[in-house]
């Protein structure tokens, strides 16, 4: 107990004289919270948020997203069930909407408004300051010349300024700098990123998107109860939509018919009959792969089209059920192959469920049917199952249209489970006086994706000056150019001044030799009087070397204060 106070009074002396260097004890919450915002804002930190939000978007190029590829999503459910459960999990068919996307959008939101503001406020300096004085020893630049000529001061400034320098003039000497865009231009690329950014905010925030399918002849009218899938943003409301119909008349595909990329699409078409707004005339439009409609900057594109076949299903009392296209989904791209899933409700005396294959070319292959090609050259539909029984519609449970509920199914009755293919006009009879299947005629369908982005243009504006501004950043440097007059002790006129020029680049890369010997020619030529004739040699004089002089230590690039 006796060495308590001796020891207390020394660590407390060791504590004080570490303050005194200047270690600090530890940071604290201010400190931390510094050292944060500093390693957010940094540029290196701006960089990696970068790329980590490009890298974020590559996933929604791998995989299906929900609203734009809804078929090709249940199929990776029906595929592989536990697969797709655990890439739903992590946000993988909605990337865009993930918690882990919009968290790095924020943080380089806020990284990028934390560099360039303090930045932007430098330059503005910058460009306000006038250019340094020039060096006392021009020879120790990285570019240096001297000749003898009758060179001014104010002459050299008007010379410099020619080339477009912001000059500045001293006793003796002229200072001047030009590659101020450089800058303007990094900070251009980055309030172009910062523009690129809201406008994807406000397009999430006030836009909308919606997948709908249309049957040729039928319409579709821009409401929400009109959407298959509709997903609008946080400010967006049901009056919102813009108040415009169409109807699809007609759809046209086209097919290579012949060798060996027989099959392959060329073109796809749907001629649309458009009506702006409720009571305007009706307008023609051609609608097309990247071509979509555009009513007042509501987009509608085609995405997808298949085959909707047209069936006429009598019930067992006699009575037509059904009677209209049902739309099938595309099962073998390469041929179209299609399956369809039929649902009569109102048939009596029970309800009844068809599954039905369509074959838009079919042929026989040994005891089956299959399509050989895409376009519909021969369209049969061959009935696969047909069941009767209760389809679960009033369960209460939701139910896709293109399958039978799987529960109600197994309660169902078989009826046909391979029946012989049916052309157009074709028909079926179900056994037991159920009813008969009319296979009546083709039509085609067609997917579009609505979409009203209000931060469409301002997204391609800030794109452009983004790349404006990295051009900029790549191609101008900064340089600088100093010059000095000396008057010589032994002689006028002429030969009576001895001038030095320097120079040197404030940023690495490219070549400013070249420039500076044309900066150094346009200095050393004589000024010749208006009305004078024509000398007989206007070859200047040559300059001496622009490299540094070996005896002459100093650094490889030094800067203006090394210089002087």
């Amino acid at each position: 107990m006796e060495h308590t106070g001796p020891v207390m009074e020394e660590e407390q002396t060791t504590a004080e004289a570490a303050v005194d260097r200047g270690r600090p004890a530890g940071l604290g919450v201010v400190g931390w919270a510094r050292w944060f915002w500093r390693t957010l804002t940094s540029m290196r930190t701006a960089l990696i948020l970068l790329f980590l939000f490009a890298l974020a978007s590559v996933p929604g190029s791998i995989w299906p997203q929900r609203g734009v590829s809804d078929a090709k999503v249940a199929q990776y459910f029906a595929d592989d069930p536990a697969l797709a459960r655990w890439l739903d999990r992590f946000w993988l068919f909605d990337v865009f909407q993930a918690p882990w996307f919009a968290a790095i959008y924020l943080l380089l939101f806020v990284s990028l408004i934390g560099c360039v503001l303090p930045r932007t406020a430098t330059h503005l300096r910058e460009l306000r300051r006038k250019p340094p004085a020039a060096p006392r020893n021009l020879s120790r630049l990285p570019h240096h010349a001297s000749f003898s000529c009758g060179l001014t001061v104010d002459e050299a400034a008007a010379r410099l300024r020619a080339k477009r320098f912001r000059v500045t003039t001293g006793p003796g000497w002229v200072a001047a700098e030009k590659g101020y865009l450089r800058e303007s231009g990094n900070l251009l690329f980055h309030v172009a990123l910062l523009g690129l950014l809201l406008a994807v905010g406000a397009g999430a925030l006030y836009g909308y998107r919606g997948n709908v399918l249309v049957v040729e002849g039928e319409g579709f009218a821009n409401t929400v109860a009109a959407y298959d899938r509709y997903m609008p943003g946080r400010q967006v409301s049901a009056e919102s939509l813009e108040p415009f119909s169409f109807t699809v008349e007609d759809f046209q595909a086209t097919y290579i018919a012949k060798g060996d990329k027989a099959g392959q699409a060329l073109d796809y078409a749907a001629r649309l009959k458009v009506e702006d707004a409720p009571g305007a005339a009706a307008r023609e439009h051609l609608l097309k792969v990247n071509e979509p409609l555009d009513v007042n900057g509501t987009l509608s594109y085609l995405i997808d089209h298949g085959y909707a076949p047209t069936f006429r299903i009598t019930d067992g009392k006699g009575q037509v059920a059904f009677d209209g296209p049902v739309a099938c989904l595309v099962v073998q791209p390469a041929t179209f192959t299609s399956e369809c899933v039929i649902k009569v409700p109102d048939a009596q005396p029970e309800q009844l469920g068809v599954l039905v294959a369509f074959l838009p070319t079919a042929v026989p292959m040994g005891s089956e049917w299959v399509s050989v090609f895409p376009g519909a050259a021969n369209p049969t539909a061959q009935v696969y199952g047909a069941f009767a029984g209760d389809l679960g519609l009033e369960s209460g449970r939701p139910q896709s249209v293109y399958e039978l509920d799987p529960a109600s199914l197994k309660k169902m009755k078989p009826l046909v489970m391979k029946a012989d293919p049916l052309q157009v006009g074709g028909r079926l009879a179900l056994p037991g006086g159920a009813g008969s299947i009319e296979f009546t005629g083709v039509r085609e369908w067609i997917a579009l994706q609505v979409a009203h982005d209000p931060g469409r243009m301002p997204a391609l504006v800030s794109a452009v000056l983004a790349v404006a501004g990295l051009v900029l950043t790549l191609t101008v440097r900064r340089r600088r150019v100093w010059v000095r007059v000396h008057e010589a002790s032994g002689g006028a006129g002429g030969d009576g001044h001895r001038v030095e020029v320097g120079g040197l680049t404030r940023t690495e890369g490219g070549d400013f030799g070249e420039e500076f010997d044309e900066i150094v020619s346009a200095l050393n030529t004589e000024p010749r009087d208006e009305g004078s004739p024509e000398p007989a040699n206007t070859e200047p004089a040559t300059p001496e070397p622009s490299t540094p002089e070996p005896s002459t230590p100093g650094p490889s690039n030094p800067g203006v204060q090394d210089a002087r």
